[in-house]
């Protein structure tokens, strides 16, 4: 069996490792071409290509890499026509993956897409196009199935990969002591930054979320840095303090020793939250994206755990909130003895009941599986 796999985002690489090796438990056979990032790589080899070429944010940022993003597309199709495989999986990044949804459709090729396009908080009209182009869909979001519902669209609610990602890290006893020495971290309690994956997003919000974060002496600030993105990167924006330190490859370890983070929206929020970590959520966007995305955005928050919770149980910090004073005033109250840190953690905790039990990852595969053999 031949299964072309697309992940565009370092999230997406995350859940495609975890799919294409419960893929492989039950069909040793597979023959994986992917495009993905380092965890994928793991699994089935080199990348098509690498998400460190891929990840465009932003309405701006798009326009000026469209020609990158156009001959990406142009290339993947003929890419796919050579590989001839027995489905296409589509790991959300709904940007690229729905144009080639839409071409792999007109070939006859069976499209099979895992972790839907958030389509819920804007672009609604997608929907139509889903139902048209995309033979299953997999969500992972439990209201995104009543969602679909309402447009007469069944989809599949597998459960939440993450679960299972941090089951497996659990799985291996985590040495705090090991972790501290190997990455030259002090015993001073952690303060975990989580810029995001993305060069533009970073160099927008890195230097505020350290501005918010300098007065805390008693803490070391440890930024978890992606691992598509070199260290001198980031070292632009330490300036040799002493007292802040990058770690890569290592994002569960900050978070199982952090007291208190500081995270970019997107997936990272509800990591935070699934390893019981009190967060501050920040976004800030360049001012053009900022406001279009204002006029199209159909949802409350833009954090996954309020998103989950349908209310608000972690700050958003947005655009003209994002400052370094709004953040330390909120992480004093998440901190240790702050007096928004328990209730915090308790509704961490009704958020992971929310979610359900593990398993997707094995779920979404069988499924998967089921639906290729019966074509």
């Amino acid at each position: 069996m031949k299964l072309y796999v697309i992940a565009g985002e370092a999230s997406g690489d995350l859940h495609g490792s975890n799919l294409m090796k419960a893929l492989k438990v039950q069909r040793p056979d597979i023959e994986f071409r992917f495009w993905g990032g380092d965890r994928m790589k793991e699994v089935a080899g080199e990348p098509v290509k690498h998400i460190r070429d891929l990840a465009f944010m932003g309405f701006v940022e798009v326009l000026l890499n469209l020609r990158t993003i156009l001959g990406n597309i142009s290339f993947c199709k003929k890419d796919i026509e050579d590989f001839r495989p027995d489905a296409l999986i589509l790991i959300d990044y709904p940007g690229f993956n729905m144009r080639i949804a839409e071409w792999a459709k007109k070939e006859g090729i069976q499209v099979l897409y895992y972790i839907s396009p958030q389509i819920w908080a804007w672009k609604q009209g997608r929907v139509h196009k889903i139902k048209k182009v995309v033979d299953k869909m997999y969500c992972i979001l439990p209201f995104e199935k009543d969602f679909y519902a309402r447009f007469e669209v069944d989809v599949d609610f597998v459960g939440h990969p993450l679960l299972d990602a941090i089951t497996d890290f659990r799985k291996n006893a985590f040495d705090k002591v090991q972790f501290l020495q190997e990455t030259g971290l002090s015993d001073k309690p952690v303060i975990a930054v989580l810029p995001g994956s993305r060069k533009q997003e970073i160099s927008v919000k890195l230097p505020i979320m350290l501005e918010g974060v300098k007065s805390f002496s008693d803490y070391q600030i440890v930024i978890a840095g992606a691992p598509a993105i070199e260290a001198s990167f980031y070292e632009t924006f330490i300036e040799n303090d002493k007292d802040v330190s990058i770690v890569f490859n290592s994002t569960y370890e900050l978070l199982s020793v952090a007291e208190g983070a500081v995270v970019t929206s997107g997936t990272a929020t509800l990591e935070t939250a699934l390893f019981r970590v009190p967060e501050v959520v920040c976004y800030k966007g360049s001012v053009v994206s900022y406001h279009i995305a204002r006029r199209l955005i159909k949802v409350a928050y833009i954090s996954l755990v309020n998103l989950i919770m349908d209310r608000e149980v972690v700050r958003e910090l947005i655009q003209q909130d994002c400052t370094p004073k709004n953040i330390e005033n909120e992480l004093k109250g998440l901190i240790k003895g702050g007096e928004k840190r328990e209730k915090l953690l308790q509704d961490y905790d009704r958020l992971i009941e929310k979610l359900g039990g593990g398993g997707a990852s094995e779920e979404t595969a069988s499924r998967m599986l089921k639906i290729i053999e019966e074509r």
